[in-house]
């Protein structure tokens, strides 16, 4: 890998910028049931981030206030995903959390496609199914807990949506992932992949870095939970450029690849079979 890749890695967001010190907001006031506050009070020792019970719990705050355009991404996405879906496949969601994926597409695929999601949580497989039964979500989804760094099972697919997932995959695992769910596709099938992603220039990460911080400070979070997310993410999620994501899916084999979202340092990618 170039030395520019590994510069501009070392500055992705896993390391706080001059712009968003730690330190606490003047006012903390009471969040409202449901609200991310994990990261709310000073921390001793900030361990890595995880999806376990407390994270699934809050999980749908947390996107929706520290994630760009987090609806309008989540709208596109079935958008393309109806165009593509195509009779007797299923539609997976690699890294399906609480299940919001499946809710943006319920009202567009027909109904008589399989949804599929796998998680490698059991909460956040727990509060999808809670969150389909209370929305009264009717077709049939095949729910598996599994580690997409391991051997994972695709068939008969259309679509396979992996919505901030990749990043948290293990570099080694990322190229045999995803060829896995090229075999898995059906012809003309298509690959949806949204990530953080990383500008082979310093000064560039620094600013998107600087302007992302901003979004998450405007919607609610205090500089202290940013800075102890970001040092809880840190061996955690791994981002790659948007040229390497890119290479992921062309060197799979995927012969129409393109950017379909792109804000500051978060892009969507679509790969067609």
């Amino acid at each position: 890998m170039a030395a520019h890749t590994r510069a501009a890695r070392a500055q992705s967001g896993s390391h706080p910028t001059n712009h968003a010190p730690a330190g606490t907001s003047k006012h903390l006031t009471k969040p409202p049931r449901g609200a991310d506050k994990i990261f709310r009070r000073k921390q001793s020792l900030v361990r890595d981030f995880n999806f376990g019970r407390h994270t699934a719990e809050v999980f749908d705050d947390m996107l929706a206030r520290s994630v760009p355009f987090y609806a309008e991404v989540q709208r596109m996405m079935g958008e393309i995903a109806a165009d593509f879906a195509q009779e007797d496949t299923a539609i997976y969601d690699l890294g399906c959390s609480t299940g919001q994926t499946f809710l943006a597409l319920d009202p567009i695929i027909p109904k008589h496609m399989r949804f599929v999601g796998v998680d490698n949580s059991h909460d956040m497989l727990a509060k999808a199914k809670q969150t389909m039964q209370r929305r009264r979500i009717l077709r049939e989804i095949d729910w598996a807990c599994a580690d997409l760094n391991d051997t994972l099972d695709i068939s008969d697919a259309s679509v396979v949506i992996m919505n901030l997932t990749l990043q948290f995959v293990r570099p080694l695992n990322r190229q045999k992932l995803i060829a896995t769910v090229y075999r898995g596709l059906r012809p003309n099938g298509c690959l949806i992949v949204v990530e953080k992603v990383l500008s082979r220039y310093s000064m560039l990460n620094r600013l998107f870095i600087k302007y992302h911080y901003a979004f998450k400070e405007r919607h609610g979070y205090s500089r202290l939970e940013i800075s102890q997310k970001r040092e809880a993410l840190e061996n955690v999620l791994i981002p790659y450029r948007a040229e390497e994501n890119l290479e992921l899916l062309t060197d799979a084999g995927f012969k129409e690849c393109e950017v379909f979202f792109k804000w500051y340092n978060f892009c969507g990618f679509m790969g067609i079979k």
